[in-house]
């Protein structure tokens, strides 16, 4: 790691500052109620909600022939069919997927400590959220929890030419913000492209959030650090100028 301190925090969304899993769970719980209440289905209605789950893992996204909506009523509309038979349903698979959708945003909430923790290191660093995913997702998602004011810029993977791991996204974030890569830090929870996306950059420190205790994979990319919540940035960024101050 080079020997200047950090200049800039490059922050992932889902997962990272906001709980898009539990968003996303609290969603599913919404449908499986609507399917058990007003359509009487027994427990097909979490079989339907599992498999959604799974073709929602599997998405691959090209932002310039898909639509999110009509890819994401599609999953609804494949899962009822193969749960229920009969003819494609493609009035309830909407009724599904606004659902789901609506509640997850809902749900989607930067909490009042992550909120005070970016205001602070603002003061020192700047700061910016840098997010994969198809465009009109993730602004919907950036709005839901107005985030945006607690950054210096917001860069959304789908409306570049690539996204996390290319090294592209991250000097066009360094250029965004006058920065080195070497003057930057990366935090998120995925390590195929927060992490290994970092490394490709060159950045100062890689930053893993891992709130579950999982095992990588002996393949997987190394970050530079491990923390189980972002809240404990704070204090590791002071450390990582500690080591530079100490070199110098």
């Amino acid at each position: 790691m080079g020997l200047s301190r950090v200049r800039a925090v490059f922050f992932d969304l889902d997962n990272t500052l906001i709980d898009t899993a539990g968003a996303s769970r609290r969603g599913m719980l919404e449908v499986i109620k609507l399917l058990q209440s007003k359509y009487h289905y027994k427990e097909e209605a979490e079989i339907i909600c599992d498999k959604v789950q799974v073709k929602l893992s599997k998405e691959c996204f090209h932002p310039y022939n898909t639509c999110v909506t009509d890819l994401r009523t599609s999953h609804w509309e494949e899962a009822i069919q193969e749960t229920k038979g009969g003819a494609a349903n493609r009035k309830l698979a909407e009724e599904c997927y606004f659902l789901w959708k609506s509640t997850r945003l809902q749900h989607m909430t930067l909490a009042e400590d992550v909120k005070a923790m970016l205001t602070e290191l603002r003061k020192e660093v700047r700061l910016l959220l840098l997010t994969n995913g198809d465009k009109q997702t993730q602004r919907e998602k950036i709005e839901a929890c107005a985030c945006q004011s607690y950054f210096d810029a917001v860069v959304v993977g789908g409306e570049q030419r690539e996204e996390k791991p290319a090294p592209s996204i991250f000097y066009y974030c360094c250029n965004l913000l006058g920065v080195q890569p070497g003057d930057c830090v990366m935090v998120g929870d995925t390590l195929e492209t927060d992490i290994q996306g970092g490394l490709n950059a060159g950045l100062k420190a890689t930053v893993w959030i891992n709130k579950n205790g999982v095992v990588p994979l002996k393949s997987s990319p190394v970050p530079h650090y491990i923390v189980s919540s972002v809240l404990e940035l704070p204090a590791l960024l002071q450390s990582i100028d500690c080591k530079v101050s100490m070199s110098a």
